[in-house]
């Protein structure tokens, strides 16, 4: 078998994978990227970011026209859903996205090579990755090998996946119907995001939390108002709730067992459908990691340097395959990062400016820390200032009042330590702070700073102007 030789592989064609094959090629770097599926994009493009967001996008404009338009004076009649309209567009948004990844690999002369990789060898000057596909076998080297294979849904021993009725993120982005139940175990971002679709599109839908809290990590006053917004639009919540299992009945009908975590109190749901959305496991198995000495950790997360170096010299490794946030963005810049450390430039990633969302309705996104945060790193010192969009202009004539936007700052130094937003268009009203923190921002330098009006983000100057109990509009 002749092999073939480049500068730099990547195993891996999801965002840290394909971002760092392009750049690597922008680089110079003669760059191959291996992709077990025939479609570029990942698990976010394909199976999971996207595909979401297309169908909240559409959730969100089905119950808007059920039970929103009125109020703007706009009479609706006989709104119907069409779900498998829904799915085809859900479908094309993917196959144009995907495409689009294919045409800039072959923009900027990376090699796209379909199949399952694997190290075979990682001598000093030459690594070895055999990639198995339907086709045959192939044979890759070069001098450095990126890891970029992401992550999987992690599942539970006592409820494992049947992709039939005991769905992961991937299987609930697709049912056929809507169900009359779907059971959610796990509060967190996946759980809530397609709980809130199901939930729009008619479904009754409980979530299922083993701690005392949906949103555990982040911010514990913004986790609250999360909550309160979805009860609102229906959802219901078991918190300090365990999960012992499901079993299915002679009639058909699916129950989940649950316990109190603090009593132990036994009780059982009834159901059509149970979403398992309890986190993702580094993908890493497979690889030949093990037999060519690169470590990993308990979780199966690759160990890496400050340059994202193995125990390997030459082997690298990003994304979720390593510790820290599995978010698409994150994977990203250290894709981009990794290949300019190569390259002898001056790669950086940012950890405390790596913004976070959660695509409910209101949205919540955050950068930076929370007060648990702070408190647990032993920061008592710091200033908050909140403000309600109940009190904006934009937010009222849209008819989106729900939330608040929350600022954290330094007492002595004044410098924004995290902003947390619960509102209409949180995704988008990060990117300010995301900046803010990057350029070690006051919260006066927010205050200070000419906001158009009428504007959503008013609310974040607001909040800024609240840190030292000076907001305008409260």
């Amino acid at each position: 078998m002749e092999t073939e030789k480049f500068d730099l592989i990547v195993i891996g064609g999801g965002p840290a994978g394909y971002v760092a094959s392009i750049r690597a090629a922008q680089l110079g770097l003669k760059t191959a990227c291996i992709e077990k599926r025939r479609t570029l994009g990942g698990t976010c493009l394909n199976v999971g970011c996207i595909p979401s967001k297309a169908l909240l996008e559409s959730s969100e404009h089905y119950i808007h026209a059920k039970t929103k338009l009125q109020k703007h004076g706009i009479s609706v009649e006989n709104v119907r859903l069409d779900l498998a309209q829904m799915m085809k567009r859900k479908e094309a948004v993917v196959r144009q996205l995907t495409n689009g990844i294919m045409g800039l690999f072959k923009k900027n002369g990376v090699t796209q090579v379909t199949g399952v990789g694997k190290l075979i060898s990682v001598k000093e000057s030459e690594k070895q990755v055999r990639v198995v596909s339907d086709s045959g076998e192939r044979l890759l080297s070069a001098p450095r090998v990126l890891l970029a294979t992401g992550s999987e849904p992690a599942s539970l021993p006592f409820l494992p996946f049947d992709g039939k009725k005991i769905l992961s993120s991937t299987e609930v982005l697709s049912l056929a119907e809507i169900p009359n139940h779907l059971v959610v175990i796990g509060g967190g971002v996946i759980g809530l995001e397609m709980g809130s679709v199901w939930l729009r599109l008619g479904a009754k839908v409980t979530v299922i939390e083993y701690m005392e809290r949906i949103l555990p990590t982040v911010d514990a006053q913004m986790a609250n108002e999360v909550h309160k917004t979805l009860v609102k639009q229906g959802m219901e919540f078991k918190v300090a709730t365990k999960c012992l299992g499901a079993r299915t009945l002679e009639s058909g009908e699916l129950v989940v067992d649950l316990a109190e975590v603090a009593s132990g109190a036994k009780s059982e749901l009834s159901c059509d459908y149970v979403l398992v959305s309890t986190g993702r496991k580094p993908f890493s198995e497979g690889l030949g990691l093990e037999e060519l000495g690169i470590k990993k950790d308990k979780a199966g997360r690759v160990e890496v340097d400050s340059h994202y170096q193995t125990a390997v010299p030459g082997v690298y490794a990003v994304g979720d395959l390593i510790a820290g946030p599995m978010l698409a963005h994150k994977a990203e810049e250290e894709g981009v990062a990794v290949v300019e450390l190569m390259a002898g430039q001056a790669g950086h990633v940012n950890y405390n400016a790596i913004p976070n969302v959660v695509y409910t309705w209101p949205e919540f996104a955050s950068v930076g820390l929370g007060e648990e945060e702070l408190k647990a790193k032993g920061i008592t010192e710091y200033k908050v200032g909140t403000f309600p969009f109940l009190a904006n202009g934009r937010a009222r004539s849209m008819e989106e009042t729900d939330g608040i936007v929350k600022i954290l700052s330094d007492v002595k130094t004044d410098r924004v330590l995290g902003v947390h937003i619960v509102g209409p268009r949180a995704s988008e009203l990060i990117a300010e702070a995301t900046i803010a923190i990057e350029f070690d921002a006051s919260a006066e330098d927010i205050a200070r700073t000419c906001h158009a009006h009428p504007t959503l983000s008013e609310v974040v100057k607001e909040a800024a102007l609240a840190v030292d109990r000076r907001a305008i509009h409260m």
